[in-house]
């Protein structure tokens, strides 16, 4: 089986479960100075990229350690105690740091809100990865720089020479970004060069439209912001997602996939000559993989609850299906399946299923809406 390493940001996701029934239309209908809410349980579960993109590459069968690093103090037994469950462990503990944590603020017909301390990510590095463990990885899969200070700082310096160290070592590569706090330090670093920097070391580069916008090219992500609400709700793929795809291409990344929300995913493949460098330990149809571009359109989920680690998931889907051997539009439609079934259930790894039996429920049919 092929080993997956799953590395980067880790914490203790917190969602408060509003009252069966609640809609609201603005956000200041909701939080207002004073006022009371009622709410249900609270549901609490790990969150980032290590968690929900590792934990699901594990659910699907895939042979994955998790690299993550947290604190030594009660938020940190817990997440240790929830991945125990999952027969996932291998953590690093930090006492010197705080468990990372993240308040989700799902509220019924308005976007998630996220009240986030990053704790021991901060601190993380490559030599929080010892030699050992890449010994026998086809794939390294690293979530969420934008939350973990170290990757960042100095122009991306840290992060730079981590994926260097992979390709190195011929594994392959894949990268997810976090949305930027503005008000943030990280607000002020500037992400275009830190992307043409680790980019030429990435062979599957997995962000969302909202946060390539915000990277690199501010005035559309004004304009599409303008409105309010979700920027990519009937997004045009090909006039606005494209072009950033085109443009992550031209700074070396070998395949792009870009989540873009309600509106679907876009996959979009360098020539035959880049993907061909794509980890030499990971056995790709490089014909297969050459000059794609793939539209996929979000399928109808039965129910939505809470998006939160939709897209982790999905990329996990995606990166998992592409590890057995499956085709470009195959593996983006099995991404873009198994979101729809993350936002079923409050957490991010309860409504997931298995690759064959989503691929199934799409022979039959399934619906796009």
């Amino acid at each position: 089986m092929k080993k997956i390493i799953s590395a980067g940001h880790i914490c203790l996701d917190i969602t408060p479960v509003f009252p069966s029934g609640a809609r609201y239309d603005r956000l200041s209908s909701l939080l207002v100075p004073g006022r009371l809410i009622q709410m249900e349980a609270a549901d609490v579960h790990t969150g980032g990229s290590v968690a929900n993109t590792g934990l699901t590459l594990k659910l699907l069968g895939c042979d994955v350690t998790l690299m993550g690093k947290i604190g030594d103090d009660s938020l940190g037994t817990m997440i240790q105690s929830i991945l125990a469950r999952y027969g996932a462990d291998g953590l690093l503990i930090d006492p010197e740091s705080s468990t990372s944590y993240t308040v989700v603020l799902a509220a019924p017909g308005l976007d998630r809100i996220f009240l986030h301390n990053p704790g021991a990510n901060d601190t993380f590095t490559g030599a929080d990865i010892p030699e050992e463990a890449l010994e026998e990885a086809v794939l390294f899969h690293f979530g969420y720089p934008p939350l973990m200070r170290r990757t960042w700082e100095n122009d991306g310096e840290e992060l730079i020479a981590l994926f260097r160290r992979m390709k190195e070592k011929g594994i392959a590569t894949s990268l997810d970004l976090a949305a930027v706090d503005p008000s943030a330090p990280a607000g002020r670093a500037d992400w275009r060069r830190i992307l043409a920097g680790v980019l030429p070391y990435v062979d599957f580069f997995v962000p969302s439209f909202e946060e390539l916008c915000w990277m690199l090219d501010r005035k559309r992500y004004d304009r599409l912001a303008a409105g309010g609400g979700d920027m990519t709700d009937g997004l045009d793929l090909q006039a606005e997602a494209l072009p950033l795809a085109e443009e992550l291409l031209s700074l070396g990344s070998r395949v792009v996939v870009i989540k873009c929300g309600s509106s679907g995913m876009l996959l979009r493949s360098a020539g035959k000559a880049a993907v061909a460098g794509i980890g030499t330990r990971l056995e790709l149809d490089r014909e297969a993989w050459s000059r794609q571009t793939v539209l996929q359109p979000c399928f109808k989920a039965d129910i939505v609850r809470s998006g939160t680690g939709a897209g982790d998931t999905s990329i996990a889907a995606f990166l998992a299906a592409m590890l057995s051997g499956r085709q470009p539009a195959n593996c983006l439609a099995l991404a873009s399946a198994e979101g729809a079934c993350c936002v079923t259930a409050y957490d991010a790894l309860s409504g997931l299923k298995p690759l064959d039996e989503l691929e199934e429920r799409i022979r039959r049919g399934w619906q796009t809406p």
